[in-house]
């Protein structure tokens, strides 16, 4: 083999060697959807990896800050465009739409139907869960200012946080797995 080629072939061993050992048993997800059935899938994947002892970290960010609001809470001293947001968006998870067959709000209620029906947990067991098993929620800062959304009407939970995208990619740099929903 020629010296130059050595060199390169245990410098990007040094490297893979050095990403290998930064990793942790964590699970990073960012959810940007709004859409009831992918803001089941995260939690659903959320709840199973953190069963089997894996740390998991969800980052919601736009749309997905739909499934946070809390539909008893309302917060005083918003700007025109905000309470237009708030107005428009689904106030709380029970109240997502699906990605696909909607249908004006039917699809929705067969889910749920289903779901009862085959002793699948609600959404809001599955926050109750997340929060049993610890997995941290952490809202975009900036969505939720870009969407008027205030801390005040967001749901209460256990591990809840505040931060920008920088803090999901270093989670996300920690974790041995990453997700985009």
């Amino acid at each position: 083999m020629d010296i130059e080629f050595e060199k390169q072939l245990d410098e990007l061993k040094k490297r893979v060697n050095k990403l290998e050992n930064n990793r942790k048993d964590q699970m990073s997800i960012a959810i940007v959807s709004g859409d009831m059935d992918k803001i089941l899938a995260a939690m659903v994947i959320s709840i199973a990896a953190a069963a089997s002892d894996t740390k998991v970290k969800l980052f919601f960010s736009f749309w997905a800050l739909s499934a946070l609001r809390d539909p008893k809470k309302s917060a005083k001293g918003k700007d025109f465009i905000s309470k237009m947001f708030g107005i428009m968006l689904p106030r709380g998870r029970n109240k997502l739409k699906l990605s696909n067959m909607n249908m004006v709000g039917i699809g929705p209620a067969m889910i749920k139907y289903l779901m009862r029906k085959q002793n699948v947990l609600s959404l809001d067991k599955m926050f109750k869960t997340a929060g049993e098993l610890g997995i941290e929620i952490t809202v975009c800062e900036m969505s939720m200012n870009l969407m008027g959304f205030k801390k005040e009407e967001l749901i209460d939970y256990p591990f809840f946080s505040y931060a920008g995208a920088a803090t999901f990619v270093a989670d996300a740099n920690e974790s041995s797995m990453q997700l985009f929903i």
